[in-house]
């Protein structure tokens, strides 16, 4: 069986909590040929990890570069109905109608591009300008086609990559990753599994208003663009999985359908993360674990450090991540470190491993303004590590609802509590950690979880003659 994971800005160029459950889905299905159906910002991105040998092909997708031009005749010729089909399935959409997939998708063949005839064709033309009088008539019309033909040329692209061949189509999000899985089974009449860790249109919807440069109207495009294509997706869908179930009912509101919408939970290798405690000098040791990047808010666990130090000198940071995702984020946080006078007691070890620092952690702590279910969090249980965390995605389920231990986003007060409550009783954070890992090993153990979804690829198997050989790389 060949699966074909569809993914957006992940793996395996970037490294983080989604690759690495990508990377350990596939080593631990290994009777599964996987090809990988990626979309990437730019071309030549450096490859993070060792491709395990059931990885038959990788196929990568810059989508800020358009599909290489097919002028045949035959394609010219239909260029008028494909426009005329791309058109009214629009009109429905704005009408309030769900789009006919089947015409949309359709209309726009594996290979086509279609940049030139959506602002080439006068009914296009007619249509994009209707829209800026009925959305934004106080805004310029160039204004508005500039911020229009950004967003659907992303699309255009999407829809023009030639999908490998498989069985299934699994899809790691909605959005760009999502839409392709979607057109992939329209196209070839195969499955369509979609998984989501967070919920990638609200992700999207974050990032854009807090972004200076994009403007009012220009936002509401966006974000109006990623919540349409991610009710496709979930509608389209023929089985939708989430990590928990909070997530599972915004599928739901989405047009997700009940009976195709099931919970399956982060996992991780419990016995790998059951290290060996030691107690390292006389000071305590507080551990941030990810990316230093934005959405981590680092920023909020150094300025937690401050206070911490004000009452306990003698305990060390440890902020155990790259730093290169995000070069002048990670410039920031030093530079404030530095501002506030306790660089000497954070130690910022860039790529490391993590298990050497879960050997002497006293707490491992998380302030990220969204997350989905954090891997970091099942890890310090494995081993032996209480946590406290910013109030985001399914932590509060993690931390069993302990408000000494969550704080709202960005509170660095509240997380500051929290760090100095688990130093200040260590005999009963030791009770807890035990309880902790005992709900890790029985709800969360990986072998578990994987075979879950080897059931899920199973039950979309269909008997027929088997794929060929898939290239080992290529792109689009």
């Amino acid at each position: 069986m060949r699966v074909c994971l569809v993914i957006e800005g992940s793996y395996p160029f970037i490294t983080g909590g989604v690759s690495s459950w990508v990377h350990e889905l596939i080593g631990g299905l290994p009777e599964i040929e996987f090809v990988l159906f990626t979309f990437s910002p730019q071309a030549g991105q450096e490859v993070r990890y060792k491709l395990p040998p059931n990885v038959v092909g990788v196929t990568d997708v810059v989508l800020t570069r358009s599909a290489a031009k097919d002028g045949s005749r035959r394609r010219r010729a239909g260029s008028k109905e494909r426009v005329r089909g791309i058109l009214a399935s629009h009109i429905r959409m704005f009408a309030g109608n769900s789009p006919r997939l089947e015409e949309l998708i359709g209309a726009i063949p594996e290979g086509t591009p279609i940049h030139r005839e959506a602002v080439l064709d006068k009914r296009a033309w007619r249509f994009v300008q209707a829209q800026n009088r009925g959305r934004n008539p106080l805004y310029a019309y160039s204004d508005y086609f500039w911020a229009w033909k950004s967003s659907h040329d992303l699309i255009f692209n999407v829809l023009a990559a030639r999908a490998p061949e498989a069985d299934v189509y699994h899809s790691l999000s909605t959005g760009f990753a999502g839409l392709a899985a979607l057109a992939a089974k329209l196209r070839r009449g195969k499955p369509f599994l979609l998984t989501e860790h967070g919920l990638y249109h609200k992700e999207r919807e974050i990032e854009i208003r807090k972004a200076a440069f994009v403007r009012g109207y220009q936002r509401d495009l966006w974000i109006r663009l990623y919540a349409r294509v991610a009710r496709m997706c979930y509608e389209g869908a023929d089985l939708c999985t989430s990590l928990f179930e909070e997530n599972r009912g915004y599928q739901l509101e989405l047009g997700a359908a009940p009976g195709k919408c099931v919970v399956i939970p982060n996992g991780i290798d419990v016995a790998r993360y059951s290290v060996e405690r030691v107690k390292k000098d006389g000071d305590f040791h507080v551990g941030f674990v990810g990316r230093i990047v934005p959405i981590k808010d680092v920023k909020t666990f150094i300025v937690a450090a401050k206070l911490v130090l004000e009452r306990l000198p003698n305990t060390v940071f440890h902020l155990v991540g790259p730093e290169d995702e995000d070069a002048p984020y990670a410039l920031e946080c030093h530079r404030l470190a530095e501002d506030l006078k306790i660089a000497d007691r954070l130690d910022f070890t860039g790529r490391a491993n993590v298990l050497d620092y879960y050997r002497f952690l006293d707490v491992v702590v998380l302030t990220s303004v969204r997350e989905a279910q954090p891997l970091v969090i099942l890890e310090a249980y494995a081993a032996g590590i209480p946590c406290v965390s910013t109030d985001v995605g399914n932590v509060s389920e993690l931390l069993e609802g302990d408000r000494r231990f969550m704080a709202p986003s960005k509170d660095s007060g509240k997380i500051a509590e929290g760090i100095e409550y688990v130093l200040e009783h260590p005999e009963e954070m030791a009770e807890m950690a035990r309880h902790n890992r005992e709900r890790t090993v029985a709800t969360y153990e990986k072998k578990e979880l994987l075979a879950r979804y080897g059931a899920l690829y199973s039950r979309f198997e269909s008997p027929g003659p088997r794929i060929g050989p898939a290239a080992p790389g290529g792109g689009a």
